[in-house]
């Protein structure tokens, strides 16, 4: 388990989870000693602070790289040209609250270790999820991917990390049109799933979106700005967006009801929220709750269900 480092910046980000590594302002001369090529990209920027550009992708991955190998301990981290590569520190808030889910129907006490089994639907090329996980609780992950790349990009990054190699399994979904189904092998049983769906309904959507972040950015958009984190097409859109895959997977879960202890999701949009309520009052999960979450100005909140 990864210990937290010694506090050298003050806290700046304290909407994220109070467990949450990232709370404070990047460090960056501790960050260049394990990752020398990030030094590239960072300069001092208006504000006086050293900063990377978080306009052009090969900062962000650098930047990412650097966060993983610091507070991590991973090596050699690196995703193909075009695939999703996602802000750490949400990542990582979503693992901490999961955490406290798992906290609640164990005395309060989060448990740890081999004994706990999370299902990371759609973990992509930079298989986030389960490496903070397995790093931070020990806990053992089994990613899925309809993408051969991004699945084969996450074997190679566990490959890199011999103290990852029993603890994450990554698992090609074959039947695009399934999420759960020929995934979960039977009588295995999860703790918990989790999923960061795609949100947006079309690449179109895709491209608006980033256009509207570049404004806010005080960027003009422009058709060559590239999408700074990245990310393919099953990773950032959906037929229907968001609310069509969660009410797929909402579906798919009352099928398979005891395959995990706990169905969790990422839900971007506030106006999802009605829509898969109702999916999940058909469907008579037994259980619901919303826990809500921010990183900065977005908004985002997981969504949690159960039927045992």
């Amino acid at each position: 388990m990864s210990s937290i480092p010694e506090k050298v910046n003050p806290a700046e980000k304290e909407n994220l989870h109070p467990r949450n590594l990232h709370r404070e302002r990047y460090d960056f001369k501790q960050l260049y000693k394990s990752t020398p090529e990030l030094k590239a990209f960072v300069a001092v920027n208006r504000f006086d602070v050293e900063s990377i550009d978080f306009t052009n992708p090969e900062a962000v991955k650098a930047l990412n790289k650097a966060l993983l190998k610091h507070f991590y301990g991973v090596d050699g981290w690196d995703i193909p040209a075009g695939y999703l590569c996602p802000p750490i520190p949400g990542r990582a808030d979503y693992i901490h609250y999961v955490a406290d889910l798992l906290a609640e129907g164990n005395n309060g006490v989060i448990p740890t270790g081999n004994k706990v089994n999370i299902l990371d639907i759609g973990t992509g090329a930079n298989c986030v999820y389960p490496l903070i996980g397995s790093s931070v609780y020990g806990w053992n992950f089994v990613g899925t991917d309809v993408d051969l790349v991004a699945a084969s990009s996450a074997k190679n990054i566990i490959k890199l990390n011999k103290q990852l190699h029993d603890k994450i399994e990554i698992r090609l979904q074959n039947n695009k049109g399934s999420i759960f189904k020929s995934i979960i092998k039977p009588g295995e049983v999860f703790d918990v799933s989790i999923c960061n769906p795609p949100f947006h309904a079309s690449k179109l959507d895709a491209r608006a979106a980033t256009d509207t972040k570049w404004k806010k950015l005080g960027i003009s958009p422009k058709q060559n700005n590239p999408l700074n984190f990245g990310g393919q097409k099953n990773e950032l859109w959906f037929p229907g967006g968001e609310a069509a895959f969660i009410t797929r997977m909402i579906a798919e879960s009352a099928l398979m009801p005891e395959s995990c202890k706990w169905f969790t999701t990422l839900v971007s949009k506030k106006e999802t929220l009605p829509v898969v309520q109702r999916a999940l009052d058909k469907v008579r999960a037994a259980d619901v709750k919303t826990i809500s979450m921010a990183q900065g100005q977005k908004v985002s909140r997981v969504l949690v269900w159960r039927f045992i």
